[in-house]
């Protein structure tokens, strides 16, 4: 028995981190009539995998924010939530491997290949001054990895962690999650080499990740940095708070800087 638990969740950890959540093609299409102003785009990662992706054009001069989800979050309820609060903004709402229109599984090492052809394709193809880079819980370790490996302007996170494996210990600390995890996500080390301004929106009550994870994040961070506690919020309850969308409007509106 004390052998066999680490080992099943050895094997069994991608589907405990990972809970991808496929469209159909005829609910694509759907929300692609709901939303006459969003495109699907799809590119064809480095592996030959299809990934997709939600794409909203913003005003001249807005920043474009390329938007990394949860990991049980299927991206396209967002564009509501996109057209409605920033108006103005451009949005990339990504689909990991395995969700919504994506091809493929999810890991961490294909979902931040992925991030980081996202944002080359942005910069490249859609032209926008500025890019911000959104992680919501699972997303802000592959927000975080591209932030450090690409100059953005802006850095926002919901829920975000130091490491998965920090957070594993919290809630397995009678198992040996320093060697049996496969997907890291070692956020906090990643940390202090990343200039970008960084806005940081942390549920006061999350009950999957304990607010001390973010703030030993928050802590490392080199940039410009602002932290929000959002009262009375729970993991899955951060967009219900009067304050959430007013932060990231100002963030975007006020904070955001070109980089070098």
């Amino acid at each position: 028995m004390a052998l066999g638990l680490p080992l099943a969740i050895y094997f069994l950890q991608d589907s405990l981190i990972f809970h991808p959540q496929p469209l159909a093609e005829a609910q694509r299409s759907l929300i692609a009539e709901r939303f006459p102003s969003a495109q699907s785009v799809c590119l064809q990662s480095q592996d030959g995998t299809r990934v997709h992706a939600w794409y909203v054009k913003g005003a001249p001069g807005a920043p474009l924010v390329l938007y990394f989800g949860g990991n049980a979050e299927e991206v396209s309820w967002m564009l509501a939530q996109a057209s409605s609060k920033t108006p103005s903004t451009g949005w990339l709402l990504v689909d990991y491997r395995g969700y919504g229109s994506s091809a493929g599984k999810p890991s961490e090492t294909a979902l931040v290949a992925d991030a980081l052809q996202w944002h080359d394709h942005a910069k490249q193809e859609l032209g926008p001054q500025h890019i911000v880079v959104f992680g919501r819980s699972l997303g802000s370790g592959v927000a975080v990895q591209l932030a450090a490996s690409r100059p953005v302007s802006g850095v926002i996170l919901v829920a975000p962690y130091d490491s998965l494996t920090n957070v594993a210990r919290h809630h397995y600390p009678y198992l040996p999650v320093g060697w049996m995890l496969r997907h890291p996500f070692d956020s906090v080390e990643r940390a202090p080499s990343i200039d970008a301004p960084l806005l940081c929106l942390v549920a006061e009550h999350d009950e999957i990740i304990p607010m001390v994870h973010a703030k030993r994040l928050f802590d490392a961070w080199k940039g410009a940095k602002r932290w929000v506690a959002l009262r009375g919020a729970g993991h899955n309850s951060t967009d219900d708070a009067p304050e959430f969308w007013e932060r990231i409007r100002d963030f975007l509106e006020n904070n955001i800087a070109q980089p070098a």
